[in-house]
């Protein structure tokens, strides 16, 4: 008779803990569920569960907690990030106007008789005018490009764009004295893109790249669309390239940079879906770009 008593005994408790575990999975799949809702969208709900059990419940109402604060900080970021931006276009914007009349101005002094040092000093002012005058336009390009999320999206060749690219190039080349070495493949690789922003990426890349060249540059594109663009940089390091993506940052050799230029093309590069990155090794900067897509046409 007392191996079926206890029988029964551990067969009620297996039912007890059955029941239990029951519970503790259906409240931790309603835990799940209100987290997933709350990263997903912007709610401030705490987060509730059927279990009378007072530790899920507890555990329930911690989680809202710091729910809650990540939502503050959330809003708080966006509210900061959305002002800064703001704040760059309008300073930028009130640039424009002053920087314009300067230069109108030493066209005009450019006619006048001057003496040989007089000309040299205004050489060197022109040439920092100018030099502010495109810093200006690159905030005001990456303040526009950040806040403005539609793409008009086309079947581009994107080997072709890239080789219009560098051909825009070919003056800064020369100056630089650096002879490019391409790589294309045979077949045409289209992508879902927008060609302006791809344009872009490509110009601020290689622009990077000319910058920081100790005389060499190469790129190459592969058939799956993969292209990646690489440099000697001695002058470089692996903290530095790193960081090369970071907005405003700046290396010393790159002073008069307002250090958008890479993370303008990142945004756009993720924007559409894309990958970019930067290796760093025996004294090569590579910087590796790849638009993936279900669309390969060969012609």
């Amino acid at each position: 008779m007392l191996p079926w008593i206890l029988c029964g005994v551990f067969a009620a408790v297996a039912a007890v803990l059955a029941v239990k575990i029951f519970i503790m999975q259906k409240s931790m799949n309603e835990i799940c569920d209100c987290i997933a809702e709350h990263l997903s969208s912007d709610t401030n709900q705490l987060v509730t569960v059927s279990s009378g059990d007072r530790h899920i419940r507890r555990l329930a109402g911690r989680i809202s907690v710091q729910l809650a604060e990540l939502r503050r900080m959330k809003l708080r970021y966006t509210g900061g990030d959305r002002e800064l931006k703001e704040a760059i276009t309008n300073v930028s914007h009130d640039l424009r106007t002053p920087l314009t009349a300067i230069c109108g101005y030493l066209e005009l002094l450019e006619t006048e008789d001057m003496t040989d040092n007089t000309r040299r000093y205004l050489d060197q002012i022109a040439n920092r005018t100018e030099a502010l005058k495109g810093l200006t336009e690159e905030l005001f390009r990456y303040s526009v490009i950040s806040s403005v999320s539609d793409l008009n999206y086309e079947q581009v060749n994107v080997g072709r764009v890239l080789e219009d690219t560098l051909i825009s190039f070919l003056g800064a080349f020369e100056q630089k004295n650096i002879i490019p070495n391409i790589s294309l493949p045979d077949n045409a690789v289209f992508r879902d893109l927008d060609k302006s922003a791809l344009s872009r990426i490509f110009g601020n890349i290689i622009g990077n790249a000319i910058k920081y060249s100790s005389g060499d540059f190469a790129v190459t594109m592969s058939e799956n669309g993969e292209i990646v663009f690489s440099n000697t940089a001695p002058e470089l390091s692996s903290v530095e390239v790193g960081r090369l993506f970071d907005r405003f940052y700046t290396v010393d050799s790159a002073r008069k940079s307002t250090g958008l230029g890479l993370s303008i093309a990142k945004l756009l590069t993720e924007r559409m879906g894309g990958s970019i990155s930067a290796d760093y090794k025996e004294n090569t900067l590579s910087i590796n770009l790849f638009f993936g897509g279900d669309r390969n046409e060969n012609i």
